[in-house]
Formats: structure tokens, C-alpha cells, sequence
């Protein structure tokens, strides 16, 4: 049982006040998506990644070469998404589909 010093935070799932613990554990699980690149190799923030195919930026007159090296992914959440900065392209997110890790 909750102490009555605890702290509390909402829950918006269930609706209800719950201890600061137990959301710290529940968002955490929920953040344990695994994210396979396209040769199944599991990604990891930080990780180096080369493209396998080339890629047209959309709103961005660019185009990604297949063999270009993204530094410092971050993983999203979704499993075939990650976040990634790339020199001139800001908000830049790949599919995991087309991405090898390095």
C-alpha cells in the first residue's frame, strides 16, 4: 500500500490517480519495443545505421543515397520507426525496413 508521503501522478489510460512507481514501471514496459532493421539485427538509441535503398525526403528537394551512414538514431516507440537527424533535414524519421545497422 502507497505511503501517504508518495507522490501520485495521473494515469491517463485508466483514468485514476496512481504512485509515481508504479507509472515509472509501467512506461517503461511500454517503452520496450524492439526495432529490427531489414536484416533483423536489433537497433538501439545511438546506433549507426546505413541506408539499403535510396530514399526521396519528402518536403526536403533531397534525396538519401543507398550506403549513406545516419549517426545517433533514437527509437520512437513504434516498431518500424526511428528518429534521426541528417545534415540540412531536420524531423527526419526512417523506416526501420530500410536501414541497415553498421
Amino acid at each position: 500500500m502507497a505511503e501517504p508521503d508518495d507522490e501520485y501522478v495521473y494515469d491517463e489510460a485508466t483514468g485514476e490517480w496512481i504512485p509515481a512507481a508504479e507509472a515509472k514501471a509501467k512506461q517503461t514496459a511500454a517503452q520496450a519495443v524492439e526495432v529490427r532493421d531489414s536484416v533483423g539485427n536489433l537497433l538501439a538509441d545511438g546506433d549507426s545505421v546505413v541506408l539499403t535503398k535510396d530514399l526521396k525526403v519528402k518536403g526536403a528537394n533531397q534525396t538519401l543515397r543507398r550506403g549513406t551512414v545516419i549517426r545517433s538514431i533514437r527509437l520512437t516507440g513504434d516498431p518500424q520507426e526511428i528518429d534521426c537527424r541528417f545534415e540540412g533535414i531536420k524531423g527526419l524519421v526512417l523506416r526501420a525496413e530500410f536501414v541497415r545497422k553498421r
